[in-house]
This record gives C-alpha cells, sequence and structure tokens, in this order.
C-alpha cells in the first residue's frame, strides 16, 4: 500500500506552531462547512470521525462576510472568537465570486490568522492510476504576501497596477518552515522555486532568504530553480523533486499542477500553519455547485486533510486507521465516487470507509 500521506508531518507542525496536543485530552475544533458540496463532505468527515471513535468536539462556525461598523465587509467576530479559541480548524470550499469586487474568504482567513505557510502532500495513492507512478513531494507556499497581497489600484480609465509584495520578514518564517519540515521528516532535498532572473528585486528577496536559511541547515540539500523550469521537469519526473518552497502565486499553481499528478484535487490534503498556534486544514477543490445537494460529491480530499489535522494533534493511531481505512476502500475500487471512477454516492463511499474501521482493516 502506499504509505501515509502527511503520516510524518507532525514534528515540523508541532515544533513550528509551538504547540503541543495531547491525545488523552478531547478537543474542540472549529469546523467551517463550506460553500456548495462543503457540507455535505464535512458531514461525511464527520460520521467516519464518530466511527473512528476520534476523540474530538466539532464548534461548527458561519463565514459568511458581514458587514461590519466601518463599512467594510469581515469574518463574523463568531467564527474569529472561535478559531483563536480552539486554534485548530478544518476548511471545506469556499466560493468567491469571480471580478465583483468581493473579498476572498480563504484569502481573508489566511490574513486574518497569519497562516503563513501551506503545505501539501502530494502521494501517488494505490489503486488510483494516473500517468505518473511513486510520486512523493511536498508543496510548501508563502501564504500572506506576494501578488496577493491584494494591494492594486486603477491609475487611469484602462490600466491597472497590482503589486506583489515580498518582505525579508515572510520569506525567511516560510524558508526555515520548508527545512525544518525537511529535516523532521526525514526529506533530503529542498528546492527554491521562483523568477528571479524577471522579478530581480522581489523574487530575488525571496531566493536570498532561502539561501541565508539554508546556511543553517546543511545536512539538507538546496537547489533553486525557475519556475517554468520546475514546471517543465515536473511532469516529464516528478520523482526528482523533494520539498519545494515558493512565494504565494507560484505556489497556488504550482501546488494544483502537482495534485494533477496524483489524481486531481479531490484526492489532495492541505494544512495552513499560522505564527500564533492556529492550522487550518482545508480541502483546496472547488464547490462543485453543479452536484450540491445530490449526494455525489467525494469527501477524500477534505478527509485526508482532517487526517493531517489529527496527527498534527497527535492522534495518530486515529489517522492510521482513518487513512488506511479510506485508501484502502479506493484501492478495492469497488465503492467509488464519479470522479474515482465509480458510480456509487457520497453516502455509499462514506459507509464503506465506516465499515472498514469497525472492521478493523
Amino acid at each position: 500500500m502506499a504509505g501515509h500521506i502527511g503520516k510524518s508531518i507532525i514534528p515540523s507542525l508541532r515544533r513550528l506552531c509551538g504547540r503541543r496536543y495531547f491525545s488523552n485530552q478531547p478537543r474542540t475544533v472549529t469546523l467551517i462547512p463550506g460553500d456548495g458540496i462543503g457540507p455535505e463532505i464535512s458531514v461525511a468527515v464527520q460520521k467516519i470521525f464518530d466511527a473512528a471513535k476520534v476523540p474530538v468536539t466539532w464548534e461548527s462556525v458561519d463565514v459568511t462576510p458581514e458587514l461590519g461598523p466601518d463599512g467594510r465587509t469581515r469574518i463574523p467576530p463568531a467564527a474569529v472568537e472561535s478559531m483563536n479559541k480552539n486554534k485548530i480548524g478544518l476548511k471545506g470550499p469556499l466560493a468567491t465570486p469571480i471580478g465583483k469586487g468581493h473579498m476572498s474568504l480563504n484569502l481573508a482567513l489566511r490574513k486574518e490568522f497569519n497562516l503563513y505557510a501551506n503545505v501539501r502532500p502530494c502521494k501517488s495513492i494505490e489503486g488510483y492510476k494516473t500517468p505518473y507512478e511513486d510520486v512523493d513531494l511536498v508543496t510548501i507556499r508563502e501564504n500572506t504576501e506576494g501578488e496577493y497581497s491584494g494591494i492594486e489600484h486603477k491609475i487611469v480609465d484602462g490600466v491597472v497596477q497590482s503589486i506583489k509584495l515580498i518582505t525579508e520578514e515572510a520569506s525567511t518564517r516560510v524558508a526555515e518552515f520548508a527545512f525544518e519540515y525537511a529535516r523532521a521528516n526525514k526529506r533530503n532535498t529542498v528546492t527554491a522555486v521562483h523568477k528571479a532572473n524577471i522579478m530581480r528585486m522581489s523574487d530575488g528577496l525571496f531566493l536570498r532568504c532561502c539561501r541565508t536559511a539554508a546556511e543553517k541547515y546543511r545536512d539538507i540539500k538546496f537547489t533553486e530553480v525557475y519556475l517554468d523550469t520546475v514546471c517543465l521537469n515536473m511532469v516529464q519526473d516528478p520523482t526528482q523533486f523533494d520539498v519545494l518552497v515558493m512565494p504565494n502565486l507560484y505556489g497556488d499553481i504550482l501546488s494544483d499542477l502537482c495534485a494533477g499528478l496524483i489524481g486531481g484535487l479531490g484526492l489532495t490534503p492541505s494544512g495552513n500553519i499560522g505564527a500564533d498556534g492556529v492550522a487550518i486544514f482545508e480541502s483546496v477543490h472547488g464547490t462543485a455547485p453543479d452536484i450540491a445537494g445530490q449526494d455525489k460529491a467525494n469527501p477524500t480530499a477534505l478527509l485526508l486533510s482532517a487526517v493531517m489535522m489529527i496527527r498534527h494533534m497527535e492522534l495518530r493511531q486515529h489517522a492510521d486507521k482513518i487513512e488506511n481505512a479510506a485508501l484502502n476502500v479506493i484501492r478495492e475500487g469497488k465503492v467509488l465516487t464519479g470522479d474515482l471512477g465509480g458510480s456509487s454516492s457520497c453516502s455509499a463511499y462514506t459507509q464503506a470507509i465506516c465499515d472498514r474501521i469497525v472492521q478493523g482493516d
């Protein structure tokens, strides 16, 4: 069987979050069900957690933006209070209207809780065949600045300027996180992905911070590669990469590309790590409004993100139990949702995983 997705993620995340969890103590987790299929796959994850007897209590919150006293939209205070209290959350997909002037809730959450590093393991899953085999890499994306800083303005009609913000503090923080992750998880190489040949000042600063961090981690091999070259090499042979660290926009693009190598976003877990002990784990696929409410959704990405979450909480046995059950169901191939090549419903797929857990497979 393919190795556990994110299994050894705990030491790195725990150290960098500066927070310890104890497996014998029940914990409250903030749950953001999300939009579209979000509520359905959130229910599926809760049912599977119940079957595995995970000592977690869910506190569901709504993050639909509301108008604040200053006339600006904001995340509801109740949701912010829940995350600040619980420090750990699980989030389904959120919708943002395109070109309507609305804030991206995903971006707003990252900024609100200073979730500076997005960690996305991409590992081949036995039983789900893709053109690539033995993929086992991790993308680490700076999550708070770059082109996603939201600094845009109109110069004159028909001309809009968007500013890419890169700071030494944020670049150093995510670079050191990448090396800490590699060391803690016994990975050999960290690759900095950049375009410093074109954006000499902004990407140049990011690259210099990565080089400085590399000096502190001589046990980890460090390489630096242009973004376009990484994309070319990735689709030719992804096994040549190990841990990749990059600015925000490049990470958004490249992490999705890597997800495609193993079967798509529906199979890819993701975690966002904050500087103040906050961590939010999420499914990174879309809201799929065309199938919402039809019991057709695939909950795997959110489930594997939840597995990352409870490993981060040091609930290793529960995490192994759930992941083994899910991967066995996929490998067996009898009860799969449509996007996985089957014809089963979300509830049937969820039940099959629960049955595996109860049976101890």
